[in-house]
Formats: C-alpha cells, structure tokens, sequence
C-alpha cells in the first residue's frame, strides 16, 4: 500500500512538475515576443526641427559594436546593466543633458519674472522638451529641437573628450572610472560610440506613445526629468510582498506537516549502510581521468579570486596596483572581464566534472571510448578559456579594429556571455558532447526495469543545461539590446542560477542513495518537490532582471509577483539541513565525507543569506528602481554566486576525491581552515564592504538621483573609498582559504599518484 502511494505521488509530482514547466516557459516566451515588438526603437536619422542631421541608425548600431569592443558591460552599464566603478551611461548622458539643457533654457527665459519663476518654468519646459516622444514610425525619424541639439552637441563632446582627449579633465575622469590613460579610440569610434549612449538615454527618458511612463518604466531616478517611480512599480512591489507572506506561510505549514512523513521513511528500508560504497566501487579510467578536471577547478579558482582583488583595487587607484602601471597591460575591463568568466567557468567545470565521475559510478563501467570522449572534452574547455581570453584582452586593447570580427573572436561585451561568437558556439558543442558522455554512462542504469526518477531528473536536467546555454545564440552582432537582455537572462539567470542547481540537487540525492544513507523513494518525493517549488518561481523569476531594459509593463507585473516565489523554498532551508544533518551523521564511515557534507551545509547557509535576504532586497520593482547596478547588486552576486554555487562547486569536489584520492592522506586540518576562512571572509567581505557601500548609493540613489550615485565625485568620496579599503581583511580571509582548498588538492592528489608508480612497480 506504501509503495502504491509513494509511486502514485511521485507519478503526480512529474505531472505537475512537466505541465507547470510547459505553462512556465510559455509564459516566457510569449512576454519575449511581447519585447521584440514594444523595445524602444532605434531611428533610422536622428535630426533637427531645421533639419540637420545629428544621427543615423548606423551610427547607433555601429556605436554599440564599439562598446562592446572595449569591454561593454565591464566598464560601466547601460540601463544598470554591468560593472559598478564607471557610470552608468544611460543615466549619465540622461543627467548631463538635462543639466545643461535647463542652464540653456533658464538663460532664454522670459525677462521680467523672479529667478525661482524662471527655474520652475524653465524645469516644466525641460520634462516637456525631453519626454516628449517625436519618433515618426513612418519614416523611422526622431525629430530633435534647435536647441536641444546645441546641448546634445555639447554632451556629445565631452564623450568624445573623454575617450580620446589629452586635457587634465578628461585625464582625471579616465583614471576614477580606471580607463586606461592612453584613449585607444579614434574620434569617429567615440562618436558612434555617444550616439549609442544618446540613445539608450532617450529611451530612459521618452514615453512610450499613448502613455506617461518613458521605455524604461522612468528607470533611472532623475528628478529634472520627472523620472520617478511609477504607480503600478508601487503596487506590484506590495503585491509582491503579499504573495511571498502568503506563499511561505502556506509552504511552511504544508512542509511541517510532511517532514514528519519524511523524517519517518527517510532511512532505507535496510537501514543507514554499514560501509562506504566507494570502498567496493571500481574507479574507472574515465572516472580517473576527471581529476585533472577537478586540477583545472583549482587553478581557475585561484586566478578568479586574484583578479577579483585586483579589480576591486581599481576603485581606489584606477590606473594600478600600489604604484605598478597595471591598468596599461591589464586594464580594468580585462579583470573585470576574466574574473566574472572564470566565476561561472570554475563552478560550472566542477560540476561537469561530476556528472563524468558519477556516470560510470552509478554503472559500474566505461561506455566504448568514454575515456577519449572525456580528454578531448577537458582539451576543448581549455582551448575555449584561453582563446576566448586572448580575445578578449585583444579587442579590448584595440588590436581588433574589426567590429565583425570583434564579434566572433574578441569581446561580445555582454556581463557573463563576454566571450566571442566562435567560442561561445564551441562551448554550446563542448556542452552537447558533455551531455553525451553522461547520457552513455548513465546507460545501462537507465535500461534497468522499474525506472529512477532521480535518473531520470538528472538526465532531463543534463539535456536542459545543454539547451539552456544554447539560448545565449539567439542575439547577434546588431541585436537590440532590450531583445540581447532577454535572452543574455536565459544564460545568466535560467542556465547559471537554475538547472545547474536542479542538476545539483538531483545528483546529491541520487548519491546518497546509491551511498546507503537516504530512501530512494523519500529522496526521490524530496527532490521532485523542490524542484517543482524552485522552477515555479525560478522561470518567471527571470522578468526581475528586466524591469527597466526597455520592457514593456507587462514583464514588471509577471517578474514582481512570481520572483517573489523564487524566496520561498528558502524559508524552509531548516528543515532541509535538519535532514541533512540525520542522515549524515549516523554511521562512523560517514566521516570519509564530513567536508564535502560541510560544504553542502554552508550552501544551505549562503542560499538564505545570499540568495533569499539579500536577493530579495533588491528584487521587488520599488528596491530595485532604486538599486539597479549599485553595489546591492555586487553584494548580493558575490553571496550567492560563491556562497550558493561555488560552495556546491567545492562540495562536489571534494565528494569526487573521496573516490580519486586515498583519504589517509588527505589533510584535514588544511581543509578545516580553508572551509572556515571561505566563510568567514565572504562574511566580511558582504558584510563590512559590499552591503554598505550599496546601502549608502541607495540612499544617495533616492535622495539625489541614480546618477550622482554612480558618478565619479561620489565614488571617489571619502566614505565610500573607506568602505572599498574596508573590503581588504575579508579579501586577505577569503583569499587565504582559497590558498589552502588548492594547496589540499595538490597534497591530496600526489601521493596518490606515488602510490600508483609504486604499484606498478
């Protein structure tokens, strides 16, 4: 009769769980077309009530070829999209504009009347002048005012000064914004390259035809324009708040009373098993050959953590390190660049790593040829690191004048997905053949009657991981960006912070299974449940990054109200970790994996803090509108992006060891410290660097607008310089952990090796 049910309620959960994600992801892609049809359109001309032109489409396209040329999202951001140290050029053009176009029209203004009556005039004159939408669909023209234009010449100008000029000025912004001080562009690229920034202002400051809100929903906050929050990012915000009360109070209630259930069936039918498997578990040749997978993990791990220290230092010396000219060889967008793509590329190697050690785990053999199919997978990641970083640092460095083959080959410019075309497609293959080598490993275990729904969760989440990074390809050299966005999300959000956390969490549960210490079907009713409850927020939850990238109104609505949910099964961590803790600390054999389940702890941990409070602080449409690209963002990526993903990526490393490695050998009190100062200095480091600096923006942000938060003048202020030094006792924790998980690896890993020779001898 329990089996019957068991059976009956996972047959249910797959139900859900199939159509819920049908409903989900049409959902998706029906509010997609709703972007491609509503982004703010780019003008074929651009010209004056006299009729002189200022820009054309190319102009504007070509422009933003050019940004992505130098970095692009690494070097500021447009609509609060990108790094944190420059400005963000939407709302910096946006303000400068405004600025010098009210001094204009206050000099025009009417003799005969008070100075306050010629500023009030002069500021309704202004917001009517500027959110006045004069695009022709008909002919694609934005007509532009005589004296509109005089400002937008003048704004115009001082881009081209600062990315080409030699005065003192423009000198002095290159170094706070850690430009390398010599401009590499010439004045036709920075003049394209304004035109792009002119327009991305436009659209945050235009209204939509027929409505009083601009294309960015009046993103960003800009008091002289009348950029302030709308009603409905008011209401959606509440809503929201609502529904998270609601949901998790529903969630808890439901989860209380299932635990108990749980709890009872949660040991095997036999009992927690009384050895280690991988005492009797034959180690494959493909198994063995993951370990310089793991080798590479480390190395990249290593060069991440470094360019992050380094990049942070540029906020307080923008042209060095302590004096040595490093911005000249490796400017700010190079290490910016290298270590947001060395973050996602560690992670993501450490669990493509386990699914090829699993595989043949769970069978007990190699498929024909796995071994070959495993090294020229690891040969081609490599190739693909390297030669998307020489790329990158090329074109950065403008020895790739081509836009086309910047394109391809260089620096694509968008956060995360910074790598060439060629490349990017090159790991689409390496991702599809991973898919392979798991799917054949996994075989003879998929073949067996009865069926496994963990296997069959992780081989559906395989195929999605291939499938979901694929979506990076759907945007191309001249893409509108509001449309880029969108699918850069897919990456970012579904690819990076989804199915790669369902992949995780079913393989867990699966090994835990196959290891004796947790029920298949109680693990299997656990899994299928929380992923039901994560996807169900998690899709949708995409919309939360695009509320003010040209969107229409819609996605604030859909992306309020359901990333709200994406919170939710972050309430219920306890109950997960109480689990957690039963099952792992029953039999002695079970201290063989007492740092790899310390590590799958502290995912619980960084998982609340990390992706539930801080992400939630800026997600609803109010806190963001506010906090978009100030360094709330920063604290809340590097809590959940390490303390969520990376300690999973460490976790699995050192479960993958257990079985590469002879663990006599292992140092554990190496690993104690390293486990210790990851924590403690991720900790510091959000805690007395990250959050206080957004916190402080945020107020600046509301009080005087996004883009004096973002400027130079505040960034380089007293208070906020300190906070940046502030970050350097975590960095130096963090870092020392880091030293010590590599140095462990490298001890674990060689006596090995030693007693292979002596073996063979």
């Amino acid at each position: 009769m329990n089996n019957y049910k068991t059976t009956f309620s996972i047959k249910r959960l797959w139900i859900i769980l199939i159509v819920g994600m049908i409903f989900m992801f049409s959902i998706l892609l029906l509010l997609g077309a709703q972007i491609y049809q509503q982004a703010p359109p780019i003008p074929n001309t651009v010209t004056t009530t006299s009729g002189e032109l200022l820009f054309t489409r190319d102009d504007i396209e070509t422009g933003q070829n050019v940004w992505q040329s130098i970095g692009g999202m690494e070097q500021g951001s447009i609509w609060g999209h990108g790094s944190y140290l420059a400005p963000d050029w939407s709302a910096d053009w946006l303000h400068r504009e405004a600025e010098s176009l009210l001094k204009l029209l206050i000099q025009k203004a009417k003799a005969g009347l008070s100075v306050q009556q010629n500023t009030t005039l002069s500021k309704a004159a202004l917001q009517i002048e500027m959110r006045l939408n004069t695009y022709n669909p008909d002919n694609g023209n934005i007509t532009i005012s005589d004296t509109r234009a005089v400002v937008i010449k003048q704004v115009q100008a001082h881009y081209v000064n600062l990315y080409t000029g030699s005065d003192e000025d423009s000198l002095a912004l290159r170094r706070a914004y850690a430009f390398p001080v010599h401009g590499l562009l010439t004045d036709k690229e920075a003049k394209q390259l304004s035109a792009f920034y002119f327009w991305t202002a436009w659209g945050a400051t235009t209204n939509r035809p027929g409505m009083d809100i601009t294309y960015t929903s009046n993103w960003p906050h800009e008091p002289l324009v009348g950029n302030k929050p709308t009603t409905e990012i008011l209401m959606w915000s509440i809503a929201s708040v609502l529904l998270l009360l609601t949901a998790a109070g529903a969630l808890i209630t439901y989860y209380a009373k299932q635990f108990n259930v749980w709890q009872k069936e949660i040991e095997p039918e036999d009992g927690i098993a009384k050895s280690d498997i991988i005492d009797n578990t034959v180690i494959t040749p493909s198994m063995q050959a993951t370990a310089k997978y793991f080798w590479v993990v480390c190395a990249m791990f290593l060069v991440q953590v470094l360019l992050g220290i380094v990049t942070a230092h540029y906020a307080v010396e923008g042209q060095g390190l302590y004096g040595l000219p490093f911005a000249e060889y490796f400017p700010y967008s190079v290490t910016r660049t290298w270590h947001t793509q060395l973050a996602v590329l560690w992670i993501a190697t450490a669990w493509l790593a386990t699914g090829l050690y699993v595989a043949p785990m769970l069978s007990g053999k190699d498929p024909k040829f796995q071994v070959f199919g495993v090294n020229f997978l690891f040969i081609s990641l490599l190739l693909i690191v390297i030669g998307s970083f020489v790329g990158q640092w090329a074109a950065v460095h403008r020895f790739i004048e081509d836009l086309t083959i910047n394109f391809w080959f260089g620096h694509q410019g968008y956060e995360y997905v910074d790598l060439g075309r060629f490349w990017q497609i090159y790991l689409t293959i390496g991702l599809f053949l991973w898919v392979g080598l798991v799917l054949r490993g996994l075989w003879p275990v998929l073949q067996n009657k009865g069926g496994n729904s963990l296997i069959y969760l992780v081989v559906v989440s395989a195929i999605a991981i291939g499938l979901l990074y694929a979506a990076g390809l759907m945007w191309g050299q001249h893409t509108h960006i509001s449309v880029m966005e969108y699918w850069r999300w897919w990456v970012v959000h579904l690819w990076v912070e989804g199915i790669f956390e369902v992949f995780a969490t079913a393989i867990i549960s699966l090994l835990f299974v196959r290891m004796g210490i947790l029920r298949k079907s109680t693990a299997t009713v656990m899994v299928l449940f929380a992923t039901i409850i994560f996807l169900f927020g998690g899709v949708l939850g995409t919309f939360h990054h695009l509320y003010f990238s040209g969107t229409p109104t819609s996605v604030i609505a859909v992306g309020a109200m359901i990333s709200s949910l994406e919170v939710v099964p972050l309430l219920v961590v306890g109950f997960e970790a109480y689990t957690r803790y039963k099952v792992e600390h029953i039999e002695v054999w079970e201290n063989n994996y007492h740092w790899p389940f310390m590590f799958f702890a502290s995912v619980l941990f960084w998982n609340f803090v990390g992706a539930g409070i801080f992400g939630f602080m800026i997600n609803p449409p109010i806190a963001l509108y506010y906090m978009q690209g100030l360094n709330t963002t920063a604290n809340h990526g590097h809590a959940a992006l390490f303390g969520v993903y990376g300690m999973l990526g460490l976790g699995l490393t050192l479960y993958c060891m257990r079985g590469l490695t002879d663990i006599t050998f292992w140092n554990l009190k190496l690993i104690k410290i390293s486990f210790w100062s990851l924590n403690i200095g991720l900790g510091m480091m959000t805690f007395l660097s990250l959050l206080p600096q957004g916190i402080l923006q945020t107020y600046v942000s509301i009080e005087q607008g996004y883009s004096f938060a973002r400027s130079a003048e505040f960034i380089q202020s007293p208070i906020m310089q300190t906070l940046v030094w502030a970050r350097v006792p975590g960095d130096i924790v963090f870092s020392f952990g880091v030293v010590c998980f590599c140095w462990f690896v490298f001890k674990a890993f060689r006596p090995t090796k030693q007693l292979n020779e002596m073996k063979s001898k």
